[in-house]
């Protein structure tokens, strides 16, 4: 099996690279995520962990921080109004802006998604103890603070 597994293996030119590797545990990651997480929950969690973090937001605003087009915004944040998880009223300084807030309901639905992308990252970093897993985070959040802000 051993001589198998190498003979699918890419060149040690690639693996060695920080970039290849950090893509290919990028692709593992969304792979993982994808089975316990429906690509509507994944941006439900986006929107509403911006929302608890920072408090209420402008729909624009909502978008620039999480690299989402406005359209985008928009859709989800229909789905999450439908079902009660955030609030949406007008500006009162801004008429033609909307402040979007969370509601309990969709405090409930993030601590719902929150499991599930805990259990993302346990599978995804089982290979590591704790330890090299708190490591392996502070190098990542050290790297891409480095590096000027991307979008999404």
């Amino acid at each position: 099996m051993a001589d198998m597994d190498h003979a699918l293996q890419p060149p040690a030119r690639l693996r060695g690279l920080a970039s290849w590797q950090a893509s290919k545990v990028s692709t593992l990651g969304a792979r993982l995520t994808a089975r316990r997480m429906p690509l509507g929950a994944r941006a439900d969690f986006a929107v509403l962990a911006a929302l608890e973090e920072y408090g209420a937001l402008s729909q624009a605003e909502i978008g620039r921080r999480l690299g989402l087009d406005r359209n985008d915004v928009s859709g989800i944040l229909n789905r999450l109004e439908d079902c009660r998880r955030v609030d949406r009223q007008a500006d009162p300084a801004n008429r033609r802006r909307n402040v979007v807030t969370l509601t309990a309901a969709g405090r409930r639905h993030l601590e719902q998604l929150q499991q599930h992308a805990d259990a993302v990252q346990a599978e995804l970093l089982a290979g590591l103890d704790t330890a090299e897993q708190r490591q392996l985070q502070a190098l990542l959040a050290k790297l891409l603070d480095s590096h000027k802000p991307q979008p999404a």
